[in-house]
């Protein structure tokens, strides 16, 4: 999209603090509705930051994959559960939920730290995506699914397995 300077930066800054807002919405809302909602504005401010960063193809597939499939099938989830456990009254915090929090934010940061500290992260997803997009200039859908299929075929495939734990998640929530 070509917008000026400062109507581009407005757009970037506003959309940036309205994913943080949504984000935080999903985590400390207590009603798993309200969350599941919250989550599906989150990825409509990505899908914007696709637009807003001339990613047509990729900004539809975000809406219809995510808004379109998996959010409408968590929601699906949460309103199958039986919702009075979810709703009687317990303390905002406990020990666990603590324990949880320090446990996946240890997580977070040695992932973080491992992935900045390797050669393969600045060598395989910038160098060799640049050469791509110089190279062939990518323009359509069918070259960008050669490329899914034969230069990106490993990533491509572990974003699919996370999404097949995320949808057995869900179920196996919902089931219970």
């Amino acid at each position: 999209m070509d917008l000026p300077g400062p109507i581009h930066d407005f757009l970037l800054v506003f959309l940036g603090s309205s994913l943080i807002l949504g984000s935080i919405g999903v985590v400390l809302l207590t009603n798993p509705i309200y969350s599941a909602f919250s989550l599906g504005f989150v990825f409509i401010c990505i899908s914007l930051f696709y637009i807003l960063s001339n990613s047509y193809f990729v900004a539809a597939a975000q809406l219809l994959i995510y808004v379109g499939a998996i959010n409408v099938l968590i929601i699906f989830a949460v309103m199958f559960m039986n919702g009075s456990e979810y709703y009687k009254e317990s303390p905002l915090w406990t020990v666990g939920d603590g324990l949880t929090s320090l446990i996946s934010t240890i997580l977070f940061l040695s992932l973080i730290t491992t992935i900045l500290n390797t050669s393969w992260y600045g060598i395989i997803w910038t160098t060799r995506l640049n050469q791509i997009i110089e190279k062939d200039l990518i323009s359509n859908s069918q070259q960008l699914g050669i490329h899914l299929s034969t230069d990106f075929f490993l990533p491509f495939e572990l974003i699919s397995i996370i999404l097949l734990v995320a949808l057995l998640g869900a179920i196996s929530v919902a089931r219970q």
